[in-house]
């Protein structure tokens, strides 16, 4: 839903539009409260999901006793007003307006691709324009290659729909308006950056200004079948469309006007495992080697449904269940839900962006979470919200909407944690044991030793006192921190008795959809399987396994996202082979497909017994989200044993993180040949002091068993001892990962062999 829907105050309102009475409250505009009874008013500029643009004037619209014409868009309807949408008077301006929008458009829908597709198209037959009866001077406008976008100036109507979603929604501030009246255009300001996330901006362009390069003169849009699907990187699982011809994606689409893609959803498609055939030998290996194994480990690369397969065939054999990073987040959530009371955190997307005051805790958001950031960046432009961002890490991507940066000391989460409870629950009314034991922790000694400062938190509380709508906002360095589950019980005393709402962010893939369905476990025993992972026997979605399995854009089912919403995935493209169904029925599970497992979803977890093709997968008139379904939260024990903080273990000297570039999630993403991203250790100048390091050493080190050969890089954007390293790169190694994401750094140059840095 649109921004300005946050002014909306609920009280009754009653308008009649075109003679037909209309109920709504008041705050909303004339343009929504007709469409949200069906009523069409045309528009060029407007786009739901921002604040109204009025630059084209085309939703202009009579209110009886106001003079001359209305913008629907910006004018909120009062109680009681008689409004027509459309008259003589009307579509003659609208007329008019076209006739404007095709001076010197140039006249060549034959090869623009968004002929098909395109609004002017569709309005100049709406408004029966059959000719242009005037003109002005043509300008030279040269076509700009921006890397993953490209622009024609001579395209552009200037309803800067793409200015409005790079500013409000993606945050990357790229594009801008460039006024010079009839030679105005739109520029980016940052083409040194070629962010991904412009293919958003790009897409809500109503014309052939704003294109995809890569599509560019590859096909028409009529040609291409669009095939209804959810992204499974990041675990937003946001709404897209594969477009497919000949067995080939050409690129991926969006409900755009109410929906976001980051650059990873519609850039990072090519990862399908394609020319499989069925390998009957290959086959039958798999299934005597389900009968010998005693553990199954296996990716959050994988559907709800494969998940509950899994979790049957452990059920009927007795094996270990091993997803390193979804057993961490099953962990941290079962004792957040021990103090909150439900198992669900409260948070949604929605009300995050309508928040006045947000804490990112523990996650490098913009590359944990794209869509996540989304909705902190529109809570900044929207809300003018107050942004805290607490890590031991600075982001200079995210630094125009970060209000406070609170560096705290890695490995001291659980200390900030408590502080964080300390200071905004002071006016909470609390169980006398929650407040005993707040009032016991020696907030000296923590500030102390995680560095953020008594003073620092009284700035934070003071900043956010005349706020209202709160949200927290952790991530994946909590998780899998030693004191894991003493963290998510602090963080769960600020869900239950602060104003803020939580989101747990999952790690990537459907890392929520396993931590609910699958009864995991801590260690592996015995002969292994793997699944998207490295096992005795491999199963692997990507090719050079033991046995083949479909890809996700290859798959039917469902994924569980961070806004904790049931969406369906769709198949994209062909598959030949064998899948995990084909294995559990070899087992002796009865399935005909892995979709009959979607009505099977745990009802205990709040998945709820609707078969896959019953799934709604749409947006109604006004944004509504009719996408699956939402979990039910579930109610459970809780008790308000609160331990006390331990001494904070400390990360002296060079110490790497483990993290992703923007728009890399997994081994699948890193077969897209549009994201393009090197796999380097990434420091600053003070890391390469500290590590003894210069720029093009190469080094080797080892996490948890995964060795790592780099590259180092000095990033001079960066500060501080702490170097980013990625796994995207790593194949089926990257999931057996599965410590703290910082980790002190012990290597060994190899491009000086002779010496050893610890």
């Amino acid at each position: 839903m649109g921004a300005h829907n946050s002014i909306n105050t609920g009280k009754p309102i009653t308008v009649t539009i075109d003679g037909k009475e209309c109920q709504s409250t008041f705050g909303k505009t004339i343009l929504e409260i007709a469409r949200e009874n069906d009523i069409y008013i045309p528009t060029m500029c407007y786009l739901t999901k921002v604040q109204p643009i009025a630059s084209c004037r085309m939703c202009v619209v009579n209110v009886e006793g106001v003079e001359g014409m209305i913008l629907s868009c910006q004018e909120k309807a009062v109680d009681g007003a008689v409004i027509t949408t459309n008259n003589s008077e009307l579509y003659q301006e609208r007329q008019n307006i076209m006739k404007l929008y095709g001076v010197n458009h140039p006249l060549e829908c034959g090869v623009c691709d968004k002929s098909g597709e395109c609004d002017l198209q569709n309005k100049t037959l709406e408004f029966d324009l059959s000719e242009q009866d005037f003109t002005a001077r043509d300008q030279h406008r040269p076509v700009e290659n921006w890397g993953h976008v490209s622009y024609d100036p001579s395209l552009c109507i200037m309803c800067e729909k793409c200015v409005r979603v790079s500013t409000e929604i993606t945050g990357d501030e790229a594009l801008k308006v460039k006024f010079g009246g009839y030679g105005s255009t739109i520029i980016n300001v940052k083409p040194e950056k070629n962010y991904a996330s412009l293919g958003e901006a790009a897409a809500a362009c109503p014309v052939g200004a704003l294109v995809q390069t890569h599509f560019k003169y590859t096909t028409n849009a009529w040609e291409l079948q669009k095939i209804p699907s959810s992204c499974p990187h990041c675990g937003g699982g946001c709404q897209m469309f594969y477009e497919v011809k000949n067995g080939k994606i050409y690129r991926v689409t969006n409900t755009f006007e109410f929906s976001n893609l980051c650059g990873a959803g519609r850039f990072a498609y090519e990862y399908a495992n394609e020319n499989v055939t069925k390998d009957e030998a290959a086959f039958n290996r798999a299934v005597e080697a389900f009968k010998n194994a005693k553990s199954i480990l296996f990716s959050s690369t994988i559907s709800n449904e494969e998940a509950l397969i899994l979790q049957k065939l452990k059920e009927k054999y007795g094996y270990k269940l091993v997803n390193h990073e979804a057993r961490a987040y099953q962990k941290f959530m079962e004792a957040y839900a021990s103090v909150a009371g439900e198992h669900l955190y409260n948070g949604t997307l929605e009300a995050l962006s309508k928040s006045q005051g947000v804490i990112v805790f523990g996650t490098r958001i913009n590359n944990d979470a794209p869509s996540v950031k989304y909705h902190i960046n529109m809570a900044s432009k929207w809300q003018s919200a107050r942004v805290i961002y607490m890590h031991p890490i600075e982001d200079t991507e995210i630094q125009n909407i970060v209000t406070q940066f609170m560096k705290y000391e890695a490995g001291s989460e659980e200390g900030v944690a408590a502080l964080l409870a300390h200071t905004l629950l002071q006016e909470a009314s609390l169980p006398q044991e929650v407040r005993d034991a707040l009032d016991d922790l020696d907030i000296g000694n923590l500030s102390a030793e995680s560095n953020i400062g008594e003073e620092e938190l009284e700035v934070m509380r003071k900043s956010l006192l005349k706020k209202r709508g709160f949200t927290l906002v952790v991530g994946s360095d909590l998780y899998a921190h030693p004191r894991a589950a003493q963290i998510a019980k602090l963080v769960a005393l600020l869900a239950r008795y602060s104003e803020f709402n939580v989101i747990c962010v999952p790690p990537a893939g459907n890392a929520m959809g396993v931590s609910l369905i699958c009864d995991l476990d801590d260690t592996a025993e015995g002969e292994s399987i793997g699944y998207n992972v490295k096992g005795d026997f491999t199963l692997s979605a990507m090719g050079g396994g033991d046995l083949d399995m479909p890809a996700m854009n290859q798959q039917e089912g469902t994924l569980t996202t961070v806004d904790k919403r049931v969406v369906p995935m769709n198949v994209a493209l062909p598959y030949g082979g064998y899948v995990l169904n084909d294995i559990a029925n070899a087992l002796g599970l009865k399935a005909r497909y892995t979709i009959d497992y979607t009505a099977q979803l745990p009802q205990s977890k709040g998945y709820q017994a609707i078969a896959f093709d019953d799934l709604d997968d749409y947006f109604d008139a006004v944004g509504g989200e009719h996408r699956g379904y939402l979990l039910a939260p579930q109610t459970c024990e809780s008790s308000m044993v609160i331990d006390e903080v331990e001494e904070l273990d400390t990360y002296d000297g060079a110490v790497v993180y483990r993290c992703d570039p923007v728009d890399q999630f997994s081994p699948f993403t890193a077969q897209s040949t549009l994201l393009k991203d090197e796999p380097v250790l990434l420091g600053s100048q003070q890391f390469a002091v500290a590590a003894k390091l210069k720029e093009g050493d190469e080094i080797e080190f080892e996490i948890d068993g995964v060795s790592f050969r780099r590259v180092f890089k000095i990033d001079t954007s960066m500060k501080g001892t702490i170097a980013l390293n990625p796994t995207f790169d790593m194949g089926l190694s990257a999931s057996s990962l599965s410590s703290y994401r910082f980790s002190r750094l012990a290597f060994e140059k190899t491009n000086n062999e002779d010496r050893k840095q610890q």
